[in-house]
Order: C-alpha cells, then structure tokens, then sequence
C-alpha cells in the first residue's frame, strides 16, 4: 500500500498540522529556506540561495506537543528524520511521516525487549506493511516508552 506523493516540504507540513488537529497536539514550525540555510547544503558556494538548477530548496523543523515527544525534520531532498522520545528514525521517506505519526500516536507504536543481546526496541509499524524499528538507547525507559512494552 503506498502513501499518498507529497511533493513539497510545503505539503509534508500542511500533512503534519492535519494529524495535529486530528490528535489536538499543539504544533511549531521553523523554515529554513535557500541552500545558505538549510542544514545538507555544505557544499553550496558562499552567499548562494539557489541550487545549481535554480530550484529554491525548504527545509522544516517541526515540534508536536503531547506525548510522545516527536520531532520532525523535512529535508528537501524528499525524506526526513523523525525523532520520538529521543530515538531517532533517519531516511523515513517524505511520504511515510504522516503514516508514521498516526502509528505512533494512534497507539501502533510499541517497544519491544530482548534478553540476549539485551535491549529495547521501539518499533512503528505503518500501513502496508512497512516497520521501522530503533534500538532505544540510554539507562532507562521514558514514561511514555514504559507503557509501551509489549
């Protein structure tokens, strides 16, 4: 099952402020826009705003409310990073984040342990059977973490 196409760092966030609405989590966005701002664009000349190919490139940081503590950065080229409770998903493709946020606030979301090797694992599991999973690093198990172990 694919994900609907979201063409523009413009469309991924109005796609956030949706699922923000539907959950009643409060939302922040920061823009960074022009290769002199956003965060992949080391390579560009000095002073530069536009690509080589002209195209102005976006990048949004946003910040939800509630718990669990998510991030999301949008990068322009079509992927981001989402972080929950400080576990860090890299490379979730653009058109995945809104499945991605519904999972882990609609409950789909779970931490699972392992006794050898030992650790836990968040796991997000979207539609059409696609799953990220990350190790959960640190002493210990957030709140919102411990109530998700299964």
């Amino acid at each position: 099952m694919g994900h609907p196409h979201l063409p523009s760092t413009e469309s991924a966030v109005a796609a956030i402020r949706e699922i923000a609405r539907e959950f009643n989590l409060e939302m922040t966005v920061t823009d960074a826009i022009g290769t002199d701002q956003t965060s992949r664009r080391t390579s560009a000349h000095a002073f530069s705003v536009l690509d080589p190919d002209g195209s102005l490139p976006h990048e949004a940081f946003v910040e939800l409310g509630g718990s669990p503590s998510i991030t999301v950065r949008l990068y322009p080229e079509d992927d981001a990073r989402i972080t929950v409770e400080g576990i860090h998903f890299d490379d979730v493709p653009r058109d995945a984040v809104p499945a991605f946020l519904r999972s882990a606030h609609g409950g789909l979301a779970h931490v699972k342990g392992r006794f050898f090797p030992t650790g836990w694992w968040l796991i997000v599991p979207l539609p059409g059977d696609e799953t990220y999973k990350e190790l959960v690093t640190g002493i210990s198990l957030t709140p919102w973490l411990s109530r998700q172990v299964r």
